[in-house]
């Protein structure tokens, strides 16, 4: 199969083998072992543009929209995700060590409670037109707030001192 020729979700099928991988079958009944499901827009349409990505790094299968494939396919698509994907979702900012960079932040995420160490100013950014942030610490771990607005009066104020 060339690496331009993609496969539509209706085409495919895809379980999991005996090791736990998945494993795509197209229409033709060619099997590509070890798939990994890649978000083509993880934060601003997560479910939207799904690639299917064979061990070469070529894509074998697409996905336009999740919610469109049929059960059992979705689940084993959203699980593989979770997987492979690690973006606390930040809640709460409890306190900051400092106003100047770098310092450490205490926050609430949907992962439970951590601090991390923020660099500088420029390590949060803003997501397109939405209220959306995205914060990145020391080592790279990134930090969504979906909503900047929505979050508490306390986190707002903390989060003014640096935006």
């Amino acid at each position: 199969m060339s690496a331009l020729t993609t496969i539509t979700a209706t085409s495919f099928t895809l379980a999991r083998n005996a090791y736990g991988a998945l494993e795509l079958t197209d229409a033709q009944g060619q099997v590509f072992q070890n798939v990994v499901p890649v978000r083509a827009f993880p934060i601003q349409a997560p479910e939207d543009g799904i690639s299917l990505v064979s061990t070469d790094g070529h894509e074998v299968g697409w996905i336009d929209q999740l919610s469109d494939v049929a059960e059992p396919t979705q689940t084993l698509v959203r699980d593989a995700l979770c997987t492979r994907e690690f973006m606390p979702v930040l809640q709460r900012i409890a306190s900051v060590s400092s106003f100047s960079t770098p310092c450490t932040w205490t926050v609430q995420t949907d992962r439970g409670n951590t601090e991390f160490v923020l660099r500088g100013d420029e390590d949060i950014r803003r997501l397109g037109k939405d209220n959306a942030l995205l914060i990145a610490d020391v080592h790279g771990i990134q930090y969504l707030v979906r909503d900047q607005f929505a979050l508490d009066a306390h986190s707002k104020r903390i989060l003014d001192r640096f935006l």
